[in-house]
């Protein structure tokens, strides 16, 4: 069973899609982080970068965009190696432009001057004349069927795309759909020679909504939502473009947290933990990086029942499943490195790939597997569209600057003697009370303060450790330093 559950708050929407009670894909958008892909701006260059034959527009955004030359030259033209970025832009030129990729991290949006407009069933392309027919629909006769009823429907000089959910659709949705998408290029095309840049020309419609046009298909058996306004809204755009349906929407009318009563919460939290445990005993490690994504399988509690080779064939199987899984959940883009369990022999090697590839055809975002390396490695890269689940949800720790580390208890230990051994140096404190987390203090006293002893003796100053909970691992602090029996006072009155 397909279902969508939708989370509207205050400050965000979160959007979850289970996939027989299971997470697979998870949106979320905020209030003050409003997605851009699909948004059309007019813009203005602002730099031309010939040796990368690109240029930054600048759309009104925090960062300015990038434009490739072969995302701003006529598309008929795109393979042509010899365009320069000069010959197509120049520096203050106003240009219509369509975000593709989102900001991530450092980088601005990645745009394109090749405009798409997505419908229910078909993607308008008002630059190009072309039809195209969804690699997901695989019946020849029904690619050919769709490819004839485009060659009546379609304007001239234009593009029209069948989307996947246009499988089956009669000439008269099909039609429907057209209509809608002509309406909205003649309002972009009267609006893109209005103001000047950087503005916002077209915004793609919010997440709820998006949702109900590009996944809410007949595949989905039921969605449900717990704001009623907007369940509302949603039963008014599901009469115009589904009407068959609208009894598979629900409002969730249960006095406590949706996504808690699903056991979302618990899965969202798995989705940005770095290990995943297997149903087998299993379990995978995903580590990421700006550049790649590292996955390491490893039999972990599993032993089996056969031998060491089945054991190991299972394992792989079933962590290509989740890996599938976790990609469109984690919405991990990219390159992609998986290291599997070794396989002695290329049938078992070959099985894990059918197992992945199979898992992979439930996947949106386009991958690409390109098989195992002499390492045993396997390759693979996912399309970048968005940022990943966890740097929507996380930020950068501020004390390991996101290396997932702290200093050792030896580090910090060394950080004491330097700073008692500074303060007998340039004060004449006698004595010296210093504030650290309770892990140091307890490996303090497992040394029976042998440390401070021998430190005191140097420095000739008394040292006065504590315990405090809400001081990080790497730090200390000098709470007091002067006259011995002013430290002992204060720690007096401080028990």
């Amino acid at each position: 069973m397909n279902e969508i559950i939708v989370n509207s708050s205050l400050n965000q929407t979160r959007v979850a899609m289970l996939e027989d009670g299971e997470l697979v894909e998870l949106y979320i958008e905020r209030e003050n982080s409003k997605r851009t892909v699909g948004n059309i701006y007019k813009g203005r260059i602002t730099n031309v970068l010939p040796g990368m034959q690109a240029a930054f527009v600048d759309i009104g955004l925090e960062k300015n965009a990038f434009l490739f030359v072969k995302d701003a030259v006529p598309v008929e033209m795109s393979g042509n190696r010899d365009v320069s970025i000069r010959d197509v832009v120049k520096n203050g030129q106003e240009i219509v432009v369509q975000v593709t990729k989102e900001p991530i991290g450092t980088k601005g949006a990645r745009v394109t001057t090749h405009i798409t407009l997505p419908g229910r069933y078909l993607v308008l392309m008002p630059d190009v004349d072309y039809i195209g027919i969804s690699r997901r629909i695989n019946n020849e006769d029904e690619r050919e069927r769709l490819r004839k009823l485009l060659e009546g429907l379609k304007p001239n000089n234009m593009g029209v795309i069948v989307r996947t959910a246009g499988e089956g659709k009669e000439e008269k949705e099909l039609k429907e759909d057209l209509k809608f998408l002509l309406k909205l290029w003649q309002k972009i095309d009267k609006e893109k020679n209005l103001g000047f840049a950087p503005r916002t020309i077209y915004r793609d419609l919010d997440l709820i909504h998006r949702t109900i046009r590009d996944m809410f298909t007949s595949s989905i058996h039921k969605l449900t939502i717990n704001d009623q306004e907007k369940y509302k809204s949603i039963l008014d755009l599901v009469e115009l473009i589904a009407p068959h349906l609208k009894s598979r929407v629900e409002y969730f009318e249960i006095d406590m947290d949706i996504f808690d009563y699903y056991n979302l919460e618990k899965m969202i939290n798995n989705a940005i933990a770095r290990k995943v445990w297997l149903k087998s005993g299993g379990y995978l490690i995903i580590d990421q990086t700006e550049a790649l994504t590292v996955i390491d399988v490893n039999t972990g509690k599993y032993v089996g029942s056969i031998d060491l080779e089945d054991t190991v064939l299972k394992t792989n199987k079933e962590a290509a499943e989740k890996i599938a899984k976790q990609l469109r959940l984690r919405d991990i883009g990219g390159i992609i490195i998986v290291d599997f369990i070794d396989m002695n022999n290329d049938d078992a090697e070959r099985e894990v790939l059918d197992v992945l590839e199979k898992a992979l055809e439930r996947d949106k975002t386009k991958t690409n597997v390109l098989g195992i390396t002499q390492l045993g490695l396997l390759e693979m890269t996912r399309k970048k569209i968005r940022g990943r689940i966890g740097s929507i949800m996380q930020k950068k720790c501020p004390y390991c600057e996101g290396t997932g580390k702290v200093l050792s208890e030896y580090t910090v230990i060394q950080n004491i003697e330097r700073e008692v051994k500074r303060i007998a140096v340039h004060t004449n404190a006698e004595a010296v009370w210093i504030e650290v987390a309770p892990l140091i203090e307890e490996f303090l006293k497992t040394d029976k303060n042998r440390f401070i002893k021998e430190l005191e003796e140097v420095s000739h100053v008394k040292i006065f450790i504590q315990g405090v909970d809400h001081i990080h691992a790497n730090d200390i602090n000098v709470k007091s330093m002067g006259k011995l029996d002013k430290i002992r006072r204060l720690l007096e009155e401080n028990k």
